[in-house]
């Protein structure tokens, strides 16, 4: 474990290393984020990010811990990694649409799924037993890394927002996988924590006043990656470990479901960009650039401690654990006005009910 640990500090290194040379790069490449009416910049930022990650986290898995990974599955990995990395690389420089993109993460969840050989198998429900996926497998595999990989890539907004948000919830998937769910399978956690490794020697270049972006390089191979670690658990899924990785993943989860409803709301495409993602409204309440992500980080930790809860919990008390989140988290959404300011069904009961008791 000594011996993983430092060559997971190697692999930060590493990546911290070749950040500035892939900031070159980008520019040699155009791979420029121009200030525009939707960023945040006010000059021009590289992109590319991505690609150290990338770069630090390949090395790492085949030559720094070279043999504690199942080399079908490793290479079988690698494939769809380097179909998602061309398809961020072509976005960052020439600017694809969005249904290019999620044809590019659709022959890498294919990838996965039959060559690599990760997917849902069944589902098992409390009071109805185990439901065998069949053919729904599929479906439902390539939703979830479409799904995680695009909830990825829309938080990533502010400098070392979704960099920082992604450590965390990997941090927490690893941790969770190693003590609770590996069930021998260590390799998934030191899997993660190589991730974990490459994106904290990322971080500082990332980080408000950014010198690099991650770019749709960065956040669809992240978010690639958190889909298929996530679903090395949901391989046999029972409602703890479904729940799990989607309560770590809350920040990203919540921020592109609740776009999804808005845009829904007010009769708007769903791939239309706006400027109400959860960093923008909190950005327009008053919170510095710098305060907004450290507050994100925040929520993505609060989240992270309660998916530590349900390993611990039986099946009631993860029952209510959810319930209470669903209840706090419909409760923050509408005292910050993700939805819109008209949106508030939950406070206005609460207003009704206590008008009702003032009352009595």
């Amino acid at each position: 474990m000594l011996n993983v640990i430092l060559k997971l500090f190697i692999t930060m290194l590493i990546a911290a290393i070749i950040t500035p040379f892939i900031r070159k790069l980008a520019f040699v490449l155009g791979a420029v984020d121009n200030p525009s009416a939707r960023r945040v910049n006010k000059k021009p930022m590289p992109t590319l990010g991505g690609l150290a990650i990338f770069l630090a986290f390949n090395f790492s898995t085949f030559v720094l811990l070279r043999g504690q990974f199942p080399t079908h599955e490793l290479f079988s990995v690698f494939l769809a990694e380097c179909i998602i990395l061309l398809t961020g690389l072509i976005d960052d420089i020439r600017e694809l649409k969005p249904i290019q993109k999620l044809f590019g993460i659709f022959v890498a969840a294919l990838i996965v799924y039959f060559l690599a050989g990760i997917h849902m198998n069944y589902v098992t429900i409390m009071f109805w037993g185990k439901i065998q996926l069949g053919w729904l497998s599929l479906p439902i595999t390539v939703f979830w890394i479409l799904a995680i990989t695009n909830a990825v890539n829309l938080i990533d907004g502010l400098d070392g927002l979704a960099t920082g948000v992604s450590i965390i919830a990997l941090f927490t998937t690893g941790m969770i996988g190693y003590f609770f769910l590996s069930s021998g399978n260590t390799y998934i956690s030191i899997w993660i924590f190589v991730m974990v490794a490459s994106l904290l020697g990322f971080l500082p270049h990332n980080f408000h006043p950014a010198k690099i972006f991650l770019g749709d390089t960065g956040s669809l191979f992240i978010g690639f990656m958190m889909a298929v670690f996530s679903l090395k658990g949901l391989k046999n899924v029972t409602f703890v470990s479904l729940i799990i990785p989607v309560i770590i993943l809350g920040v990203p989860i919540t921020d592109t479901v609740y776009a999804m409803l808005r845009r829904i709301l007010h009769h708007r495409p769903i791939s239309q960009a706006d400027r109400h993602h959860l960093h923008h409204r909190l950005m327009q309440m008053g919170l510095s650039h710098r305060q907004t992500v450290l507050v994100v980080y925040g929520i993505a930790l609060i989240f992270s401690f309660i998916a530590l809860l349900y390993p611990v919990s039986n099946f009631w008390g993860s029952l209510l654990l959810t319930l209470a989140v669903l209840f706090g988290l419909e409760l923050f959404v509408e005292t910050i006005g993700l939805m819109g300011e008209d949106y508030k069904p939950l406070l206005k009961i609460i207003q009704k009910m206590a008008k009702a008791i003032e009352k009595k």
